[in-house]
Parts: C-alpha cells; structure tokens; sequence
C-alpha cells in the first residue's frame, strides 16, 4: 500500500489532534519552508513537520528567522513563516516583524504561547505576547480553543497575504494537544481590481492634460508584479520613471526612461527631472516621508504639480502629500486601466516627447559621470586614518578604500540576475545611487524601520526562495556584528550567500552628525574589530579580505562563483576609508544650545 501525499491536505470534517489541524492548514497555503529555533512550546507540532513536506530551518537567533522569513516572502511574493519558543523566543522577533510590516511582507509569525493553566502566575517564560506586536501586524489570530486551531491560522495566512503585512498566531502551549474534528479552511485570496472607474477617468483626463508627466514607480508595483505595465504606461506617456526610495528594483535600469531613486542619496537625475514635473503618477507608493526628503542640496518635489496616488490600501491615499486624485487600486491593474484610457488619445505631452527623452539621457549622462568622479568626500581629520605626510595609513600592506569607488566597482561586478539587501548605515545608504536591476523582487531594505542587522538574514531567506539567483548583502561592520553569527545557519543548512562588509571601523551615519552638528566630539562611535575574513573562515565559510580598488570586482564574482557553482557561503570584507556622506538625519537634528556653564563649551 503506497503512503499518501505528504502534501494533500484532508477534505472535510475530520477527526486529528490540533497539532495537526495546525500544520494541515500550513500545507493548505503551501508552506513549505520555515524559520526558527525549535522548542518545548510546540514540539508536538514541529514532530510532525517533515512528514508535512516541512522544512524548519533552525537559525542562530530568532530576530534572524524573522528577518530570513521577510526575505523569503519578498523574493517568493508568499508567506514567510517563522516561529520560536514562548516569551524570550518570542520577544526577539519583534525587530524583524516591525521591518517586515514596514516592507508590507505577508509574514506569519507563530508565537506558542505559556499554557492556560499557568497564564497571570509568573511562570517560566510567561509574557503576553499579543501586544508587543501589535504595532506591527495586520491581523492578530489568538487560538482561545483547541478546536479552533483550523479556523485561527487559516485566517492569520489569509488576513497576511490580503493585507499585505505580518500577522500573528498565538497559540497556548496545552492547545496544541487533544482529540478534535475540524474542517481545513481552503486559502481565501482577494481578486484586486484597478481602482475606481470615476477615479480612474479623473487621473487619466489629468494626464492628457500633463505635458511633464512624470512616474514613481514603488513598492506595489513590485508586488503586484507590474512592472511592465509601468513600463507600458511610461512608455504612452513618454515620461521619466523615477524609483521610489529603496525600491530601486521597480522598474529596469536598462529602460531609457528609467532615471534612478529618489530619497536618500538617490539619483541627481531623478530628483531634478522630478522637479520639472507638472504632473507625478505615484504608482504603488505611499509617498512616505523619509524617500522625498531634499537631497543633495535640492529640494526637488514639485510644490506646483498636480499628484495621482495609486494605492492598494485607501488610508495611504493623501496622507503625506497632497493629491489631486486617489486611486484605491492595484497598481498593475490601475496600470493597465490608465494605459487603456489614453490609447488613441492625442496628449499634451505627445508633442515634447522627443525633448523629454533628450533632457532624460542628458540628465542621466551628467550624473553617471559625477558618479564616476565622486571622491571627492575627504575627511583629513578622521581618527587614526591619516599620516603625517597626509596619506592614509597602510594596513597589511593594502591600503583603505574610498566607499564611492568601491561601490561602483560592486555594481559592475554584479550578476543580471542578482538579489542584493542592503543594511542600515551611511556607506549601504550612499549604495542607494549604484544599485540599479532589471528584474523585481531584487533589492531588500529595512525601510521605514531602519534597524542594523536587517541585510545578512534577510538575504538568507531570499536564497532559500531563490536558490538559483546569486543572492549579495551589504553591511557595515556595526551592523554586520549584529547578524554574523547566521554564518553558521548558512554553513550548517547549506544555505550558501554572499556577504559584503564595508570595514570602515566606526558606526558611520552617526559620526557623521557628530562631525556636522557636535564639532567632532566623537563619543561611542569608533569600532575595533577582528578580521572578519577570518572569523567567517572560523565558522566554516570563505573570507576574502579586499584593500585594492582593482580587487574589489574579482573578490565579488569570485565569492558569486562559489555561492553558486561550489554551494559556499563567502563574506567579502573590504577595507574602507571613513569618509562619510551626506549626515543621515540632516532633516532630525540641530546644532547644540546648552545653558548650564560647565556645558558651555559644548556648542
């Protein structure tokens, strides 16, 4: 007698434990991978999972589960699972399910819970885990009934996918035992459509009249895989398409109408045909404050242009900016509605078409050759970096380089078909205006949230939703002392990845205000580090310590070549000088005033 699918899920009522009913309703809505620590709080569950066609991937520390499960949802456009023990197992993933919410994730955190019989007595690993994550999930399922287990996560791996954000199940620890007959609730998913018809002819009457249209093609687009029907709309239009900030995978870099990302240390060329703008279609963008902030010295949102926002959730529509018209909509399919409205149209904007495409390439030709000549950021001052003769000091025989220059050389080096996440500091923030893609679901970042170790565990679980693309992460060392440690998740599971550290030796983004607005007081912001080459070869993966310009592009394909075609993990730690960028938060601070006398010198 031959065994039954592991991945055929039981029809109607049926007798099982909850257990079951738990990890039944998982392979109803295709999990297949998931991330975690195990533990007592639902061993009975995790018994049972391989059997189910599941596959727990034990990490080092749960706030990297949680970011491996953002990563793998974001790259697969499913559900990202993770899990940990009661209380402490818990309460470390909350960092990663506030990056996840802020990247609009389908994330499914399961936390078991302490058991009913000993909730509100102080026991071991008790916590009420229901509001610490509040603030960050879309939906929260508690199982207050064995026989409701089905019900509950059915509707957690629903209410994600549908809202597009991480929900939570909370399960007591005793009610994943007993006898039940439940039902297994078959995935409900929502059929977006493009928006309102009056809405929708609005935009397009507006656009007829735009005779400088221009795109920002966002994070919705991504997720609605839309991005040729932008393409399609762009190209209807003639307009320039800017990528929303950190989204730089929204629309291809090849395209001639593609001009880079805005927001911080985005493109010079974006933001300064954005500013001609009379007209900006916000396709799948929230508009979100921190991506329109002035940079470089401009202030570039046009104050004057008319703004359609194209949003699948209603309360984004508005609330930054101010709109002329609100689409509450698919991006893809507003897209495409747009597009069918101005088919045969004569616009406005048909007759400037070809000087638009001459200031676009122009524009863009200016900016890659500042680019290309951007080392300009000299910092004689900093800290054990100078010598006498004001050259900059030699290590091992190699010498720093400068951040610009490195990241150009990275960008060239990169495959087609990379996946690249970016950390939280100055040297992955000024990466903003190198890291250009041709496909979606490319570029990871921890967005609204900013928080350090987000790059290396969120690239982990990109790889294993896409073991066939080269899969890169950027990290400076403060932040990559945060998340090293996964190192040994990749060794120990075969998860081969590859991590580039930028080694400047110093928590940069905040030295910078410090040079800027502290008269460079430096206080906690110098890192003395070990050769993390040589730790990630302690761990079990290759290191590859680069102090040559001319090294930094074969050390990268050469750690690719590995990752790819020998199954290795390679951390790629590359010498940097500290030389800083524009300050991170020039927008959040202001030079000192102090009043005591003892602090008077300190202005």
């Amino acid at each position: 007698m031959s065994k039954p699918d592991k991945r055929t899920v039981p029809e109607g009522p049926t007798r099982m434990t909850p257990s079951e009913a738990f990890v039944e309703t998982m392979v109803a809505n295709g999990v297949t991978d998931m991330f975690g620590i195990m533990g007592s709080a639902f061993m009975d569950a995790m018994d049972i999972f391989t059997p189910a066609g599941i596959r727990l991937i034990p990490v080092v520390h749960e706030q990297g589960a949680g970011h491996m499960a953002d990563g793998y949802s974001r790259v697969s456009g499913r559900h990202g699972v993770c899990i940990g023990q009661n209380g402490p197992g818990v309460s470390n993933c909350v960092t990663a399910i506030a990056a996840a919410y802020w990247a609009h994730s389908p994330v499914v955190i399961v936390t078991p819970e302490t058991g009913t019989m000993g909730m509100g007595l102080g026991g071991f690993q008790e916590a009420n885990q229901l509001p610490m994550f509040q603030e960050f999930t879309k939906y929260q399922g508690h199982v207050n009934n064995p026989r409701r287990m089905a019900e509950f996560t059915g509707r957690c791996f629903d209410r994600a996918m549908n809202e597009m954000g991480p929900a939570q199940l909370n399960i007591p620890r005793d009610y994943f035992y007993g006898d039940i007959t439940c039902e297994i609730p078959k995935p409900s998913r929502l059929d977006r459509g493009p928006g309102g018809e009056t809405s929708l002819d609005e935009a397009a009457e507006l656009l007829a009249t735009a005779k400088f249209p221009v795109i920002i093609s966002g994070g919705g687009v991504v997720m609605a895989d839309g991005v040729e029907e932008c393409k399609a709309l762009a190209e209807r239009l003639g307009a320039p398409v800017v990528n929303s900030y950190l989204h730089n995978d929204s629309f291809p870099a090849s395209h001639p109408l593609w001009c880079g990302p805005l927001g911080y240390q985005g493109s010079k060329a974006a933001m300064k045909l954005m500013a001609q703008a009379d007209v900006v279609v916000a396709l799948g963008s929230r508009l979100g404050p921190f991506g329109t902030l002035p940079q470089h010295g401009m202030d570039y949102w046009p104050t004057k242009a008319r703004i359609i926002q194209i949003d699948a959730d209603h309360k984004m529509l508005g609330l930054v900016k101010k709109i002329s018209v609100g689409i509450c909509g698919d991006a893809k399919a507003a897209a495409v509605a747009l597009t069918q409205r101005l088919a045969g149209r004569t616009l406005a904007c048909d007759a400037s078409k070809a000087e638009r495409a001459g200031k676009i390439k122009a524009e863009k030709a200016a900016w890659e050759k500042e680019l290309d000549e951007w080392t300009h950021e000299r910092d004689p001052y900093s800290l054990d970096m100078i010598e006498e003769n004001g050259k900059e000091k030699a290590f091992s025989g190699g010498s720093y380089l400068h951040p610009r220059q490195v990241l150009r050389e990275l960008e060239k080096a990169m495959p087609p078909d990379v996946m690249v996440s970016t950390d939280i500091g100055n040297i992955n923030s000024v990466a903003n205006s190198y890291l250009r893609f041709e496909k979606p679901r490319s570029m990871f970042a921890a967005m609204s949230f900013g928080n350090c170790g987000y790059a290396f565990p969120t690239i982990i679980g990109a790889k294993v939703a896409a073991p066939h693309r080269p899969a890169v992460s950027y990290a400076g060392d403060g932040a990559w002392g945060m998340s090293l440690m996964e190192t040994m998740t990749c060794v120990r599971h075969n998860i081969p990845v590859t991590a580039v550290v930028f080694h400047n030796r110093q928590w940069g983004a905040e030295k910078k205000n410090q040079v800027d607005f502290y008269n460079r007081r430096f206080v906690a912001g110098e890192l003395d580090n070990q050769s993390f080459a040589g730790i990630a070869r302690a761990m079990g993966a290759e290191g590859i310590t680069v102090d040559k310009l001319e090294d930094v592009g074969p050390a990268l394909k050469k750690a690719i070549d590995m990752q790819m075609n020998q199954g290795k993990t390679c951390i790629v730690e590359i010498m940097c000088t500290r030389e800083l960028g524009d300050p991170f938060r020039r927008d959040a601070l202001s030079k000192p005033v102090r009043f005591l006398e003892k602090y008077k010198d300190y202005v």
